[in-house]
């Protein structure tokens, strides 16, 4: 992987900031719980996730699969409606406060998704998609939307005669920059990329994200970078977030959290992910088990039935994100003493 963390400066100022995130899906009760006259069953997607996101910065969010990654993006562009806590853009909450002004919100933060086939209409071509985006957020007069679209073109490095054929003409890669650009039409402050580039071939991921982190260094983005695949995270980020279970476990600078990752859940999704050093002779960290079900998460520490150092304590209370001897804030009551003796 051949992509590096954008060199466009960080601010201490906060963008946007989550809150104590919680969304439960309540499942349709089956005939088994009529007849055995349980309750519906609910998946617990996120539970108490707060974090900034600072200007300027790419911030990469990692986890397992179906472990609220994905849950959390969607709060954010507010496709889901989370039922306790707040997300604030700019400091105002986007669930209230906005309300009067949706366009404007859902102009300033684009998402971006895995799959950039589905989310672009088969029946258009590119010229008209990314016209579309330009008309109803009303960025140009109408006479000036044609050279908007060369300049788009350009931007993310398409040829011009792409705005003539339609999204089964391009390939994967060719697809996604057109998904960054009609994201870039309506000139954002914020851009989710929710496992952006985990459909495409390795060689095609590195110019896709080597262009998007040229494009946030000259336009000024702010990036939330939801992704599986943890080298090319570390490569892209400034800070990293470990999630398991819908809760943040570790969060810190990108260099510091690969080189000394804190938590128990980090060291073994770092060491299980593969190296490219020749030094390496895998001494990987094995995860115990199965990720638990987010319709019966366990109690305590929900990482406790998984880890190898659980105590006591982890079974009966959940750990809170505090700060620990490098700059950062893990979940667990064992942090120091697993990191002295490891």
């Amino acid at each position: 992987m051949t992509a590096a963390v954008s060199n466009h400066t960080v601010s201490d100022t906060s963008v946007m900031e989550i809150r104590d995130l919680g969304l439960t899906f309540h499942l349709q009760r089956t005939i088994a719980d009529v007849l055995a006259r349980r309750k519906g069953r609910a998946v617990r997607a996120l539970n108490g996730i707060s974090l900034d996101l600072r200007e300027g910065e790419t911030l990469g969010v990692v986890g397992e699969s179906g472990c609220g990654k994905s849950t959390l993006a969607r709060c954010i562009v507010r496709l889901y409606e989370p039922q306790s806590g707040e997300i604030r853009y700019r400091g105002r909450d986007i669930f209230t406060d906005l309300r009067r002004s949706d366009r404007e919100f859902n102009r300033l933060v684009q998402m971006m998704f895995q799959d950039p086939y589905s989310s672009l209409n088969p029946r258009m071509t590119c010229g008209q998609i990314l016209s579309e985006a330009l008309s109803v957020h009303k960025m140009r007069p109408p006479a000036e939307v044609p050279g908007r679209v060369a300049e788009l073109l350009d931007l993310v490095r398409l040829p011009q005669d792409a705005a003539q054929k339609l999204p089964h003409q391009f390939s994967g890669g060719q697809r996604q920059r057109i998904a960054i650009a009609r994201a870039l039409a309506v000139e954002p402050d914020v851009l989710i990329a929710d496992e952006l580039v985990s459909a495409l071939d390795v060689s095609v991921q590195a110019q896709v994200v080597n262009l998007l982190l040229e494009l946030q260094e000259r336009l000024g983005l702010t990036i939330l970078f939801v992704a599986h695949d943890l080298r090319l995270v570390r490569h892209v980020s400034h800070r990293v977030a470990v999630i398991y279970l819908g809760r943040i476990v570790e969060i810190g600078d990108s260099e510091t959290l690969f080189a000394n990752p804190a938590h128990p859940y980090s060291q073994a999704l770092l060491s299980a992910a593969p190296s490219l050093d020749p030094d390496d002779k895998g001494q990987a960290v094995h995860l115990q088990g199965e990720l638990p079900s987010p319709l019966n998460i366990p109690p305590g520490c929900p990482f406790h039935v998984r880890c190898p150092y659980a105590a006591e304590i982890c079974k009966r209370d959940v750990p809170v994100l505090r700060p620990v001897g490098y700059a950062g804030e893990v979940a667990c009551h064992l942090a120091e003493e697993i990191n002295r003796n490891g």
